[in-house]
C-alpha cells in the first residue's frame, strides 16, 4: 500500500513539500536576496565587491542546487506538479506579492529621477554601486541603473534557463533553443554592449531592431549614429538589413520562432523565468480579440510615428513643430517602451502569464506574425486521430492559443501569435503535435490543409501496415 502523506487533505490535495536539496538552494537564494537588499540600503561598511560576490554565489549556487533538487533525480518528462495549487503559480497571495515587488522594481528603474525626488537622494545608489566591480571590468566605467537592469535580467535568464533545461531535458528542441536565448542574452545583450562601450563609448544592441527598437529610425537617433562614424553607420545598415530583408526571409522559412523563441531577450526571459506561469495565459475568444486589436495598433502606431518624424525632418519641420514631435516620440517611449513592455510586461508574469508583452503589445511580434500567418512555411501539424483531448497543449500555451481546438479537428495550426516554442508538442502525451516547415501557408486554404493532413494520415496508415 502506498504511504499516505500526513499533510495531504481535501483542502490541500497537493502539499508543496520541499526536499533537503531544494531547501538548501532556497536558503542560498535567500542569502543572495539579503545581500542585494543590504547593498541597496547601504547597510554597514562592507565593500561592494563583497556584497556582489555573496549575491552572485547565492543566486547562481542556490538556483542550480534548487533546480537539481527539483528535477535532477526524477525521470525525464514534463513535471508541472502543483502548478494549479501553489500560491506562486496559481495567482495566490505570494503571486500577488511577487507581482507587486517586480512592478515596483521596474518603476524604480524606469522612473529613477522621480523616485530620487521622492526619497530625497539616489534611490538606487547602493544597488548601483554593488555592480561597480563588474561594470568597471567590462565597460571601463562605473555602473548605472541600466547596467543593473541588464545584469539582473541576464542572471535571471541564465539561472532559470538551467532550470528549464533540466525540466525539459527529454526534448532536444527545448534544450537547443534555451541554450540559444541564454547565449544571445549573455553575449549579445549584456557582454558585447559593455565591451563596445569600453572600446568605442557606444553600446550597440544588435539583436534589437525596428520595430521592437522603436527609436531605431527616429531622425534624432539616425543623426547620432551618423555622428559617431563607421560603427554607427554599420548599426544603421545592420538594423535595416534585419528589419527589411532578414526578418521576412527567415520568417518565411522558419516562422517567427527564429526570433521570438531563439534570439529575443524578452522571449528569453518569458521562456525561462516565466515558465512557471505559462498556464496563466487567457485562452478565451475575448482575449484573442483584444490581442489582435491591441498588438496591431501598437505596430501601426510606431510605423505612423516614425514616418511622421522622418517626413517632418525632410520638410525641415513643416509638418510638425518641435513640441509635437517630442510628444510623439517620448509618448510612445513612455507608454509602450517603458510601462507596457517593462512594468506590465514582466511585473504581471505571476498574474497574467509570461507573454503579456509579446502577446498584446510587441510590434516586432506583430510584424513577424503577419508574415507567419500569410507567407510562411512554418506550421504545427496535428494528428487528430491520436488526440485524447487532455488539454495539456492548450493549458500550457503561453500565447493563449486553444491548441486542442485545432487538434480535435485535425487542422494545422497557422496562427500569427504562435512563437513556435514547442511546449504544446512537448507536453502532449500522444505525440499529436509536430513543428514543421511545409508548403507556403498563403497557397493553402483551410480545406486544402485538412485534406492534405487526412491524405498524409492515410498514407502513414498504409505504410504502417
Amino acid at each position: 500500500m502506498a504511504e499516505i502523506n500526513p499533510s495531504m487533505s481535501l483542502s490541500n490535495p497537493h502539499p508543496a513539500n520541499f526536499n533537503a536539496t531544494q531547501k538548501t538552494g532556497l536558503a542560498l537564494v535567500s542569502l543572495g536576496v539579503l545581500a542585494t537588499l543590504f547593498a541597496w540600503v547601504n547597510i554597514g561598511t562592507v565593500q561592494p565587491a563583497i556584497y556582489l560576490a555573496v549575491a552572485l554565489i547565492g543566486y547562481f549556487g542556490g538556483g542550480v542546487i534548487y533546480s537539481i533538487g527539483s528535477y535532477g533525480s526524477v525521470p525525464e518528462g514534463i513535471k508541472n506538479n502543483r502548478a494549479f495549487f501553489t500560491s506562486m503559480s496559481s495567482r495566490g497571495a505570494i503571486a500577488w506579492m511577487a507581482g507587486i515587488i517586480i512592478t515596483l522594481f521596474y518603476l524604480f528603474l524606469y522612473f529613477k529621477d522621480y523616485a530620487d525626488k521622492i526619497v530625497g537622494g539616489n534611490s538606487l545608489g547602493g544597488l548601483i554601486t554593488m555592480f561597480d566591480p563588474i561594470s568597471n571590468l567590462l565597460r571601463g566605467k562605473a555602473s548605472d541603473q541600466w547596467f543593473v537592469y541588464g545584469s539582473f535580467y541576464t542572471i535571471a535568464v541564465l539561472i532559470m534557463g538551467f532550470k528549464f533545461i533540466l525540466k525539459y531535458r527529454h526534448s532536444k528542441y527545448q534544450i537547443l533553443r534555451t541554450c540559444s536565448v541564454m547565449f544571445f542574452q549573455l553575449i549579445f545583450a549584456w557582454m558585447l554592449p559593455g565591451i563596445m562601450n569600453n572600446l568605442y563609448n557606444y553600446e550597440p544592441y544588435w539583436t534589437y531592431f525596428f520595430p521592437l527598437d522603436y527609436d531605431a529610425l527616429f531622425p534624432s537617433n539616425l543623426s547620432y549614429l551618423n555622428s559617431i562614424g563607421t560603427l554607427g553607420q554599420f548599426t544603421i545598415f545592420w538594423g535595416l538589413i534585419l528589419t527589411f530583408i532578414a526578418t521576412p526571409v527567415l520568417t518565411y522559412f522558419y516562422g517567427k520562432r527564429w526570433y521570438c523563441s531563439w534570439v529575443c531577450g524578452c522571449g528569453g526571459l518569458a521562456e525561462t523565468a516565466g515558465d512557471p506561469f505559462r498556464h496563466l495565459s487567457d485562452k478565451s475568444l475575448k482575449s484573442w480579440k483584444i490581442e489582435r486589436w491591441l498588438i496591431h495598433s501598437v505596430l501601426a502606431a510606431i510605423i505612423i510615428i516614425t514616418i511622421l518624424l522622418l517626413v517632418d525632418v525632410s520638410t525641415q519641420g513643416a509638418l510638425l513643430n518641435d513640441k509635437t514631435a517630442g510628444i510623439l516620440a517620448k509618448g510612445y517611449g513612455l507608454i509602450i517602451g517603458s510601462i507596457f513592455s517593462g512594468v506590465i510586461g514582466v511585473g504581471f508574469y505571476p498574474l497574467m502569464g509570461s507573454r503579456v508583452w509579446c502577446r498584446f503589445g510587441c510590434p516586432m511580434a506583430a510584424y513577424l506574425g503577419l508574415i507567419q500567418r500569410f507567407k510562411s512555411r512554418f506550421r504545427i501539424t496535428t494528428n487528430g486521430a491520436q488526440c485524447i483531448s487532455c488539454g495539456n497543449c492548450s493549458t500550457y500555451c503561453e500565447m493563449g492559443i486553444d491548441v486542442r481546438w485545432y487538434a480535435q479537428r485535425n487542422q494545422n495550426i497557422v496562427r500569427s501569435s504562435c512563437v513556435g516554442c514547442g511546449i504544446c508538442s512537448a507536453v502532449c502525451p500522444r505525440g499529436v503535435l509536430k513543428l514543421e516547415n511545409g508548403p507556403d501557408n498563403s497557397k493553402r486554404t483551410d480545406i486544402q490543409m485538412r485534406t492534405n493532413d487526412l491524405v498524409l494520415y492515410d498514407d502513414v496508415n498504409i505504410l504502417s501496415k
